[in-house]
């Protein structure tokens, strides 16, 4: 069978890619081993994102009485991880059958089975042959932990943690990134004991720092163990020693960082050093025609990120002209309160020798962030100093991730401070902290 493109792996690049070489009337065959949608839709961003809400809605439950709620009694509260779970389960449904839909409707043939890439412009999937003008690789990425003798039953790969059917009282985390700092908060909300675990000193690398010192200092403040440059050195059925410390576990969750899940292939593709596929400017990998986006090129961990590469790929190859800036993503962490970042970090404008000033803004002068009972946190707007250039934001706020696409907006014209303090935001509202960040870069600050 021919077409126009093949592309192995249905998560966030992958069928995002197919739905628009669909729309531009690509005969397009999609191959995946597993689920549609990927380690995002079926065990990652999706249901872990809805167990952190419903712990989230958990503890403010518990916190009612100061919001003028009479007759909770908090120590009759309890957090139900089926019913929390069964919640995930039905949303995770719900967007996966939308992927499937959407498929159907643009044309992409589904092809469940695991992909052989035999040349530059053919598949095998089992005992059918596939052919195309070009390839795209969208296989993801995996956790990729060091391999522990734990004890049966005490240790779990995090795509395995859905399966569990209670959480248990002691839990230690092995890893560093976003995921494991979203989990620690999440198992603590729920009254675990938690333990952090990471291999390196830097838990959330790429972060901007100011952002890290605060989310590093909250999550030690909920109580939870933090040991960075730490590998467990001996292991027992009840407690793991680090560095002569020992910690008593009941389950350990590896939440390492990934590395790229590389297909079966024929064709010699050029690795990184970290194993994932080296691409150029256009994703193109060393072999002509084959291209690779998403987790698989290690360009970035971000799901939307992923999706973005998948659209420019098939826009490239039918020769619509596009733009694609990695550092113009957003940067999402759902951390309590949430933590977002786009453009450069104030170490890389640093590091770049730029004149820079910082507008800055506390949540704790926002009304209705007051009113919301949600106040902690901050907005910092990076700018260059001569002409007042937008050059990074940083927010930590309980809907960090959702304000971060206004500054997404406008660094994507190249905003200036002037423009960020002229723009008139609604009265009460979270938003409302851009302007004020924006006036305290321009010198303008009304509320400060």
């Amino acid at each position: 069978m021919d077409y126009d493109i093949i592309i192995i792996g249905a998560g966030p690049a992958g069928y995002v890619a197919a739905i628009r070489a669909g729309q531009l009337g690509m005969k397009t065959a999609l191959v995946e081993k597993s689920q549609l949608g990927g380690m995002c839709l079926n065990w990652g961003c999706i249901p872990t994102k809805a167990l952190i809400e419903s712990a989230k809605l958990y503890e403010r439950v518990k916190d009612a009485k100061k919001m003028g709620i009479d007759g909770i009694d908090p120590d009759a509260l309890s957090f139900n991880w089926i019913q929390a779970k069964k919640r995930a389960a039905v949303i995770v449904k719900k967007l996966t059958g939308g992927v499937g839909f959407l498929l159907k409707k643009n044309g992409v043939e589904v092809i469940t089975g695991v992909a052989l890439i035999t040349s530059a412009n053919s598949v095998s999937v089992g005992n059918m042959k596939l052919t195309a003008h070009n390839l795209l690789i969208a296989t993801g990425s995996l956790p990729s932990g060091d391999e522990y003798s734990f004890p049966s039953g005490k240790f779990i790969r995090i795509e395995k943690l859905m399966e569990l059917d209670s959480i248990p009282e002691k839990i230690v985390l092995l890893g560093h990134g976003p995921v494991s700092v979203e989990l620690a908060q999440f198992f603590r909300m729920t009254g675990r004991e938690v333990h952090l675990v990471s291999p390196v000193e830097d838990v959330l690398p790429g972060v901007d720092g100011h952002l890290k010192e605060f989310l590093l200092k909250k999550i030690k403040s909920q109580g939870i163990k933090l040991h960075t440059s730490s590998k467990p050195a001996g292991i027992s059925g009840k407690t793991i020693e680090l560095e002569g410390k020992k910690i008593e576990y009941d389950l350990v969750i590896d939440c390492s960082w990934r590395k790229g899940v590389i297909p079966d292939n024929q064709i010699g593709m050029e690795l990184t050093e970290d194993n994932f596929i080296k691409v150029d400017e256009s994703l193109q990998t060393s072999v002509p025609g084959v291209y690779a986006a998403g987790d698989v090129n290690g360009l970035s961990y971000l799901a939307h990120a992923a999706s973005a590469q998948g659209i420019f790929v098939v826009n490239h190859i039918k020769g619509v002209k596009n733009q694609m800036d990695i550092k113009n993503f957003p940067v999402n962490i759902y951390s309590v309160p949430e933590i977002s970042q786009i453009g450069l970090t104030m170490e890389e404008i640093q590091a770049r020798g730029i004149e820079y000033k910082i507008g800055e803004f506390p949540l704790t002068a926002n009304g209705k962030a007051l009113a919301e009972d949600n106040a902690e946190g901050f907005i910092r707007i990076l700018s260059e100093k001569k002409f007042g250039e937008v050059l990074g934001v940083q927010i930590a706020a309980s809907n960090a991730t959702d304000l971060i696409s206004e500054a997404a907006a406008f660094m994507a014209v190249e905003a200036t401070v002037y423009d960020v303090a002229r723009t008139i935001h609604a009265h009460p509202t979270i938003s409302e902290v851009f302007l004020e960040a924006g006036m305290d870069a321009a010198d303008q600050a009304i509320h400060k």
